[in-house]
């Protein structure tokens, strides 16, 4: 399984909408998507650029994608970015094959 970060902007009518009926979206939303095989691992909510972050366990590209595109199509959203995370073990071995790349710097 693969590890995702997704982070999302809420629209105002989003944010207008969950003032009136206050709710931890990360618990209501982790329930809705485990039927599409992602789990949600952990979040928060941030200020900033997003309002929201995720970090899921996914089968594949696909299957994350399938949920960033239906959360997009709710509405709710006016931001958002996926971002693959690399476990420690995968990281590592990133680095053990960079070495073996033959890219040179022009200098």
């Amino acid at each position: 399984m693969a590890l995702y970060m997704y982070q999302a902007s809420y629209t105002p009518e989003s944010l207008a909408a969950q003032i009136k009926d206050p709710q931890d979206r990360l618990q209501v939303v982790g329930k809705q998507i485990e039927s599409s095989g992602v789990k949600l691992l952990s979040g928060g909510y941030t200020f900033g650029e997003y309002d929201i972050m995720a970090v899921m366990e996914a089968p594949n590209d696909t299957a994350v994608t399938a949920f960033a595109i239906a959360v997009a199509a709710g509405g709710a959203i006016k931001a958002s970015k996926t971002t693959r995370l690399l476990s420690g073990a995968e990281w590592v071995e990133s680095l053990k094959m960079a070495g073996a790349v033959g890219y040179r710097p022009a200098r």
